[in-house]
């Protein structure tokens, strides 16, 4: 069992935060608040109510119930306050750095926003959160893999005169039947941006689709890779290249992914050197924001120097200038000092 004192020196370790959905953040509380402000009709009348929703199947359920709750964000000052709810949780899971995914896609084709709209709420939250808690970062603009490849075009239009107020690109959503050789086009479009390149592979799908994002989208980081572990000679590789994955435990658990966490193959890829981060994903949907998955893995007795080389991987596989990363790392062996590690 993870005791008081572990829990509270998980809680302050300093880490980053690679893999992080804002719409994966809008709590129960939020999204009742938000329709009520915006004159939205769900069909739950209490907190108590949606929170029964929260049980999910498979990666499919749950976003049924992701894109059905994103509709009540119809403001600049709704993504604003959205964002600033994460930070402020971040802030208290020790948190520096952030590299926060939006879907833009949904909220403009579906949910007919402007894109400016998004973009300006996100990084107004963005530049609040940074002057509050000190929290650097930036957006990573994800496609929707189960959208047309039209809407992620005209995406990529309306993000092309602001985009170097982006980070990178993703790809996310549903993955089973979305291949990433599907998108080389729109990620080879985002690298002529500036952009840095990531994506969801591997989590529902095979390891092949780890593959095509290395070889095909030129993917920097593989979110959750979890299926990594049936593709011996490519986890080699992943190794031997220093591409981190961005896993996130709780989310692994929740949409059965694995069975129990005791089945994560973290541990597994730490051993054979790859490179591996700890996240949330969405948050609000999976039970625990990033101290709280540091934990799960320290039930499943990762130790604790295992658990500060994690945090460690975080500062270094984010895209934070130089600059940025020396100072991380600064409080990351401070507080190793502080702790005895």
């Amino acid at each position: 069992m993870v005791g008081t004192a572990q829990r509270q020196a998980l809680r302050t370790l300093p880490k980053a935060e690679l893999h992080l959905h804002i719409e994966g953040t809008l709590e129960p509380e939020l999204a009742m608040k938000l329709a009520q402000r915006n004159n939205i009709d769900l069909p739950w009348h209490t907190v108590e109510e949606l929170e029964r929703e929260y049980q999910f199947e498979n990666l499919q359920s749950f976003l049924d119930l992701y894109y059905q709750l994103m509709q009540t964000l119809r403001t600049a000052d709704d993504f604003r306050d959205l964002m600033l709810a994460y930070l402020e949780r971040a802030h208290n899971n020790g948190v520096m750095h952030a590299e926060i995914f939006f879907d833009p896609q949904v909220h403009v084709f579906t949910n007919h926003l402007d894109y400016n709209t998004v973009l300006d709420g996100l990084r107004e939250g963005m530049r609040i959160g940074r002057e509050r808690y000190g929290i650097s970062g930036g957006l990573i603009l994800s496609i929707v893999r189960d959208m047309s490849l039209e809407s992620a075009n005209a995406i990529l239009d309306m993000a092309e005169p602001r985009k170097n107020e982006i980070l990178g690109i993703g790809l996310d959503s549903a993955e089973v039947g979305y291949p990433p050789e599907l998108f080389a086009d729109q990620f080879e479009r985002a690298r002529s941006f500036g952009w840095h390149a990531v994506a969801h592979a591997g989590e529902e799908g095979p390891a092949d689709y780890i593959r095509q994002a290395l070889d095909l989208l030129r993917a920097e980081r593989i979110d959750h890779g979890t299926h990594l572990l049936d593709d011996t000679e490519l986890m080699e590789r992943v190794a031997r290249d220093g591409i981190a994955l961005t896993c996130c435990p709780l989310s692994n658990l929740r949409l059965q992914v694995i069975n129990s966490m005791n089945e994560h193959p973290i541990a597994r890829f730490m051993r054979e050197g790859v490179t591996c981060t700890v996240n949330s994903d969405d948050p609000a949907y999976f039970g625990g924001y990033v101290a709280a998955n540091y934990e799960a893995l320290a039930e499943t007795r990762l130790s604790m120097e295992q658990l500060v080389a994690l945090a460690g991987n975080s500062i270094d596989a984010s895209f934070a200038d130089d600059a940025r990363k020396t100072t991380m790392r600064a409080q990351l062996d401070s507080w190793r000092t502080a702790h005895g590690f």
